[in-house]
């Protein structure tokens, strides 16, 4: 089972970044593909960004052109830089991992068995 810590969240203002961090232990990540998720108050989970084991990745709209995922197998650790923050990405964001179907970007959180305990971000205006 693969243990993941996420860190890096914070409040900025609009327009600002912040870059999510989330940290592995138990097993390599290389064999993973990994996301990100976020949900704000009152609203569902969403799946924010993917990255496969390689380096395809898929974005939901609202944050492409603005966000980014990466990963680091060597560090065990993915990232989420966010710039341009809007309110509207005030949420907690979670880190996931999946390993059955690695080679295929998703954003759905049912494709995804591991999960962190999420860390805040507040964007104001």
């Amino acid at each position: 089972q693969v243990q993941l810590v996420e860190s890096g969240g914070g409040s900025v203002q609009s327009g600002g970044s912040l870059r999510l961090s989330c940290a592995a232990s138990g097993y390599s990540i290389s064999g993973y593909r990994m996301a990100w998720f976020r949900q704000a108050p009152g609203k569902e989970r969403e799946g924010v960004a993917c990255i496969n084991t390689v380096t395809s990745t898929t974005y939901t709209d609202s944050v492409k052109g603005r966000f980014t995922i990466s990963r680091n197998n060597t560090k065990n650790t993915i990232f989420l830089q966010m710039n341009s923050l809007k309110p509207e990405d005030t949420a907690m964001y979670y880190c996931a991992a999946d390993r059955k179907v690695w080679w295929l970007p998703s954003l759905r959180g049912a494709d995804f068995d591991n999960w962190g305990p999420g860390t805040q971000v507040t964007v104001s205006s």
